[in-house]
């Protein structure tokens, strides 16, 4: 690390206000979300010095590998001297960001549970943390769902959407991948739970009644033989995982991807 990089500037507060002494130049970046390293990935790859084993996008990534999101190898963490580490406050472990704090690292946390908190976060986290000029993608990312239709003009279906089975467990309030849903027409059954990821039986989950169920391939894979077979009454949507939850250049894409990922299957109920 050189003199430039190690200069600090005035703490500033991360999305969930703890202060962070920022580097006047961002060199070397660990991200442990797979989101946000796709996001710094599009905009400057060169700063990435590690990443989980989960960071698939964009293929090829030449940078450590560190762990997953919920296992990160702190002291390999640490070895690389990061100026910055990225994280994420539903991703990761709060114990395992205080452990890399507690050995210097400064570790910038981002909050997202709405699209708008998303463009947020991602402005703040590479232009104010990184030290990067906004990226085109961002921008191109906010255009596309701007142009969306607006959901309350059409007929808004119900969904229940499950993350994961074995126990089944299902979108339930206040989650990114809720307000994405609500802004394409699908409103989540569960959105009203007092649990943000509730654990609910499969009957009752069939008992629910809704339009459809929405069936992501991740984090748990859903797929055609695995998922729609539980609800042999209820119409399946298979979507894509990252276009429904990732909050980075992956959200350019999504309203197109997921639109037509729903419409295949609520077309025929209107």
């Amino acid at each position: 690390m050189d003199g430039s990089s190690a200069v600090r500037r005035p703490p500033e507060p991360d999305d969930l206000g703890f202060p962070v002494l920022l580097p006047a130049t961002a060199r070397r970046v660990v991200s442990l979300v797979p989101s946000l390293t796709e996001a710094v990935a599009a905009s400057d790859a060169r700063l990435l010095a590690g990443i989980t084993k989960w960071c698939s996008h964009p293929p090829g990534l030449r940078a450590a590998r560190i762990g997953g999101t919920k296992n990160p190898d702190i002291a390999g963490i640490a070895a690389l001297a990061p100026d910055l580490v990225l994280a994420n406050e539903e991703e990761n472990r709060p114990a395992d960001l205080a452990a890399l704090r507690a050995l210097g690292l400064q570790v910038w946390v981002t909050r997202v549970r709405t699209l708008g908190e998303a463009f947020s976060a991602l402005h703040r986290m590479l232009t104010l943390a990184c030290r990067l000029p906004r990226p085109a993608w961002l921008d191109a990312a906010e255009a596309s769902w701007a142009e969306l239709p607006d959901a309350g003009h059409g007929m808004v279906r119900t969904a229940i959407v499950p993350i994961w089975r074995r126990p089944w467990m299902v979108l339930g309030h206040d989650t990114f991948a809720g307000d994405v849903l609500a802004r394409l027409g699908v409103r989540n059954v569960y959105a009203g739970h007092q649990d943000r990821y509730p654990r609910i039986g499969i009957e009752q989950l069939r008992a629910a009644s809704p339009d459809l169920v929405v069936l992501p391939d991740e984090p748990y894979r859903f797929s055609a033989d695995d998922g729609p077979e539980a609800f042999p009454a209820v119409p399946a949507a298979l979507v894509s995982g990252r276009h429904l939850t990732w909050y980075g250049p992956s959200l350019a894409e999504a309203p197109a991807v997921l639109s037509r990922q729903l419409r295949d299957v609520i077309a025929p109920l209107a």
